[in-house]
């Protein structure tokens, strides 16, 4: 009994000294500055009542943390054995969405299981780079004609179109961009680039007053409010606007924890959410701002670095996956709250409120600890 005490102590011990205590500790980090954030940005002064969503972050981030070390622990490579299965369910999950989703935001986008609702796009993202992956693993590169465009049709296209039927035009924008990313990485004959630049360059002219008549009337004002914030600063480009203005309001050192103006007082729209990072800023400055863009960085770098080392294409395509798409969904937030970018509700990932997208941002982290610790030896 001993002898068998002892071989779990030794295991415990070598998948702690296996464990990449860098890529599962910055998230965890980013997590709890966003739930303070968070807290900071839901607080009210004018009503008496004040709202949880900061202790509903904080039990995502307890189900996320048991979630990451869970999918660390197992052979990445069985997922290859059910990619099918993965990527199928997960499709099932995006058509049921679009059948009796629970609307809310102007889009039907979650499920409702009693109490508890969840948004399938989340757990799509992770489905799709997992399979994907799988697809593109072990098949020549460059990839010919025919791979580009089955990959393109059946990762890309058609849960874009879901997607965009529900509508959720910045998640199919996002999906088409991993999907397209990593087909890029695999490698794509020149013939096949040739061919795309051509076809992007005749759909812009052709079909763009296509797009812009088939967008709904709230997108087409993002994207003028994009273009130009001073058409309406009281209607369509006051999120924009007073997003600069909160961000502008920190300065170099910001006004200090819980001294912040523009969330409390309810100036700022979806300050907990797809805006979070402005309330942030105001209340660090730029010197938080960095300290922030520094750690995602770092997990960037971590994540391309594992994906460089990985063991086997398959890990290498996954870990490759997971960051471009930290890298955009990152990059894209910080971008539209600062007015560089269009409004399309992309989170910040492990910052904005969002119990679903936190959890599936974790199992991510999982996946990618799990390639790391398998570098050199797979272990059971």
């Amino acid at each position: 009994m001993h002898a068998d005490q002892g071989k779990v102590i030794d295991r415990v011990r070598d998948i702690l000294k296996r464990c990449d205590w860098l890529v599962l500790g910055i998230p965890v980090i980013l997590t709890i500055i966003g739930i303070l954030t968070i807290y900071s940005a839901t607080r009210s002064v004018i009503e008496p009542r004040q709202p949880s969503f900061y202790l509903r972050q904080t039990i995502w981030l307890i189900l996320g943390m048991v979630t990451m070390f869970s999918v660390s622990l197992f052979d990445y490579r069985v997922l290859k054995r059910f990619s099918i299965l993965i990527y199928s369910v997960s499709i099932g999950l995006l058509l049921l969405t679009l059948v009796v989703g629970h609307p809310g935001m102007g889009a039907q986008r979650w499920l409702k299981m009693g109490n508890l609702s969840f948004q399938p796009t989340e757990i799509f993202r992770v489905a799709m780079i997992v399979s994907l992956a799988s697809y593109l693993s072990g098949r020549p590169s460059p990839l010919g004609t025919g791979r580009t465009l089955t990959a393109l049709c059946f990762f890309g296209f058609i849960p874009a179109t879901i997607l965009y039927l529900q509508p959720d035009l910045g998640s199919a924008l996002m999906i088409l961009g991993l999907v397209v990313s990593m087909l890029l990485i695999k490698g794509l004959t020149k013939r096949v680039l040739v061919a795309a630049l051509a076809v992007v360059l005749i759909a812009i002219p052709v079909g763009g007053e296509r797009v812009w008549n088939g967008l709904k009337e709230y997108q087409r004002n993002r994207l003028v409010a994009f273009i130009n914030p001073e058409v309406d600063p009281t209607g369509i480009g006051y999120q924009i606007k007073q997003s600069k203005i909160t961000i502008g309001s920190g300065r170099v050192f910001g006004k200090g924890y819980l001294q912040g103006t523009q969330g409390p007082l309810r100036f700022l729209p979806e300050r907990h959410t797809d805006f979070i990072f402005s309330v942030f800023a105001e209340e660090w400055g730029f010197v938080g701002s960095l300290f922030l863009l520094i750690l995602y960085g770092a997990l960037l770098l971590r994540g391309l670095e594992i994906a460089l080392h990985s063991k086997d294409e398959f890990g290498y395509l996954i870990a490759t996956g997971i960051s471009v798409m930290f890298l955009a969904y990152s990059g894209i937030n910080l971008g539209m709250t600062m007015g560089l970018m269009p409004v399309v509700g992309i989170p910040l990932p492990f910052f904005s409120y969002g119990g679903t997208a936190l959890l599936a941002n974790f199992i991510c982290i999982g996946l990618l600890n799990n390639i790391k610790m398998r570098r050199f030896e797979l272990f059971y």
